[in-house]
């Protein structure tokens, strides 16, 4: 049997406004409603599940791994919509990419805090 991640659920104050952030940046349009759910589907048959919620909850880490022309339309988006942008997790350094393992990537913070992570090719590889 393989393994396969299906979906995961992300805490949000507002899923319709989250899952609109998210997918404005990434270049894909959310779906509709679903119970509690605003879903993004992505390319690999994951789905993130935004619900809104009023109870605390902690940040969370999301990483896509995108082609190099994906990234040069999400960093479009991304400096158009002047969303500040990191090369690492520390969140320092505002403005600069990283260019690991001979790819580019970088971090940004969505509405709710989550640190979201793009990149053009995966660690170690």
């Amino acid at each position: 049997m393989s393994v396969h991640l299906n979906h995961t659920i992300v805490h949000t104050r507002d899923n319709r406004a989250s899952a609109e952030f998210l997918g404005g940046i990434l270049g894909l349009v959310p779906g509709e409603t679903w119970g509690p759910f605003v879903p993004l589907d992505l390319a690999n048959g994951v789905t993130l599940d935004f619900v809104s919620t009023d109870i605390d909850f902690p940040a969370q880490h999301y990483a896509f791994l995108v082609s190099e022309a994906e990234f040069d339309g999400i960093f479009a988006r991304i400096t158009e919509a002047g969303v500040t942008y990191y090369p690492s997790p520390r969140l320092d350094n505002p403005g600069h990419i990283n260019r690991n393992d001979g790819g580019r990537g970088m971090y940004f913070l969505d509405p709710n805090g989550h640190a979201m992570e793009v990149i053009t090719k995966p660690y170690g590889g």
